[in-house]
């Protein structure tokens, strides 16, 4: 245990603070403070030392420059069992400081409550952030209390051990206190990189609370359209993460529900791409999010206006095809700008977090090992590339068929590939689609036959999966045997 004999105390908010000052008072503490916290602990009657005479400077640059003085720091960072820091502290004769209560200026508050670049400026907090990093620093002889919200923990601590700590309680108070600066760097980091947090209206579910921390004024023009939910920016960033890994200059048009796919196709024209992309599957594209990498136009905009949405998303639109879409008015109209997606995915695990490289992998068609005696055509390969991107933004198991530059269907997220195959042939049949001559891509690779066979047997006869089974060559096999063509990607598209 350490006995707390002094404390410098230098804070912006003071409630709570009277309690712990009249606390320490009693166990004969001495206390030195500054500006208000001086004055504040001086109106509740109780003694204190202004820093200045400690430091024998006074308050300089309008308050800027208070405690940053060897005679502070020093106290602050003196290690009781080091014998040079002892002789030193005696000769400098610099005071120990055993507690130190400092909290942060409200960055946060003034950004939020639309203060000046000045106003915002100012509320850096310089001092605070050095004097909280010395204590934590020398926990092993120094206590920090870095935030009102430990008033009560740091009283019940003195009061029931005679204003003495152990070793554990200021490690706890250290960690807090490092957890304390780094957030607030990271709020400041976050203003001069234009970054914003967001309160969202709530989370996946209406009873869940949501925030998002980015810049969705760089990435959008909104043109009509309610706050976006938690639910909707993880819907439009799959769509767009999905748009941009196609070609800029073939015009495309994908329908998104719950961050998969359901439409998807090519097209001369936007409506063409549009109209053809619905046709995937008309019933899942209920409220979901539409995007599109061209210039939505007047015809296109009369389809599009047809169907119940939540989201469009768009590079352009012209003045007409706003109006039109603006018809409901609870659409939400986006326009992207030409800006880039994270090159980096991260998600909280555990009492920790995963990051991972995006997959950004795109193939060509000389990444294609054509493994079977069948050879794919021209278009079959241009399908399969194509069909391999949407696999990629799938939930896996994904299986995907694709045909003549348009989705047919899709199976995903089923704990069986064969799952996943049946469920996109049934969705491809059930809106109509023939399946002779499609294209299948598979996210992982076939450990039997069992998925070639049933695609064969249904028309499907170019195949593309990453390969890497040891029995790959089954598969292959039943290729030969079948008159069915298999490419060989040598890229696993797992999505979790």
């Amino acid at each position: 245990m350490k006995k707390i004999s002094s404390a410098l105390i230098s804070v912006f908010y003071k409630d709570g603070l009277d309690k712990i000052v009249r606390k320490l008072s009693e166990y004969g503490v001495k206390i030195y403070s500054t500006g208000g916290t001086q004055s504040f602990i001086e109106s509740i009657g109780i003694q204190v030392t202004p820093v200045e005479k400690i430091t024998g400077f006074p308050s300089i640059l309008g308050g800027r420059v208070k405690t940053l003085h060897p005679s502070v720091f020093g106290g602050i960072l003196y290690r009781r069992n080091n014998l040079q820091d002892i002789s030193e502290i005696n000769e400098y004769n610099i005071p120990p400081i055993d507690l130190v209560i400092v909290d942060l200026y409200p960055f946060e508050e003034t950004v939020k409550n639309g203060g000046t670049e000045d106003e915002i400026i100012e509320k850096i907090d310089i001092g605070g952030v050095s004097l909280i990093r010395a204590a934590a620093k020398n926990f092993a002889d120094t206590v920090i209390v870095s935030n009102k919200n430990q008033y009560d923990n740091l009283y019940n601590i003195i009061s029931e051990n005679n204003c003495s700590t152990t070793i554990d309680d200021r490690r706890n108070f250290a960690k807090d206190a490092f957890a304390n600066t780094s957030a607030y760097d990271n709020l400041i980091k976050n203003y001069f990189s234009d970054i914003k947090s967001y309160e969202l209206r709530y989370g996946e579910n209406p009873h869940q609370k949501a925030y998002f921390t980015g810049n969705l004024d760089k990435f959008f023009t909104k043109h009509q359209g309610k706050e976006l939910s938690y639910n909707n920016l993880l819907d439009i960033d799959s769509a767009i993460n999905l748009v941009l890994d196609f070609p800029k200059e073939e015009i495309l048009f994908a329908i998104i529900k719950h961050n998969n796919a359901c439409g998807f196709s090519f097209g001369n024209t936007v409506e063409e791409a549009y109209i053809k992309a619905l046709s995937c599957d008309p019933i899942s594209a209920f409220g979901g999010i539409l995007c599109c990498n061209s210039k939505i136009d007047e015809k296109a905009a009369i389809e599009i206006d047809k169907l119940f949405f939540e989201i469009i998303i768009a590079s352009q639109y012209s003045q007409k095809a706003i109006e039109i879409l603006q018809n409901k008015k609870n659409r939400i109209i986006l326009e992207l700008k030409d800006t880039q997606v994270s090159n980096s995915t991260v998600r909280t695990v555990l009492n920790g977090f995963l990051e991972q490289n995006r997959d950004d992998i795109i193939l060509k068609t000389e990444d294609l090992k054509i493994v079977t005696e069948k050879k794919p055509t021209q278009s079959q390969i241009l399908d399969m590339i194509y069909a391999d991107i949407i696999v990629k933004h799938t939930k896996s198991n994904a299986i995907v068929l694709f045909k003549n530059k348009q989705l047919l269907a899709l199976g995903t997220g089923q704990t069986s590939r064969i799952d996943s195959l049946e469920q996109a042939i049934h969705k491809a049949k059930k809106f109509g689609f023939d399946l002779k001559d499609a294209v299948m891509s598979s996210d992982a690779f076939f450990p039997f036959p069992d998925c070639v066979e049933i695609a064969g047997k249904e028309g499907i006869n170019a195949i593309i999966q990453p390969g890497g089974s040891i029995k790959d060559q089954l598969s292959v096999d039943y290729c030969n045997s079948n008159n069915i063509s298999m490419s060989i990607s040598g890229f696993r598209h797992f999505k979790h």
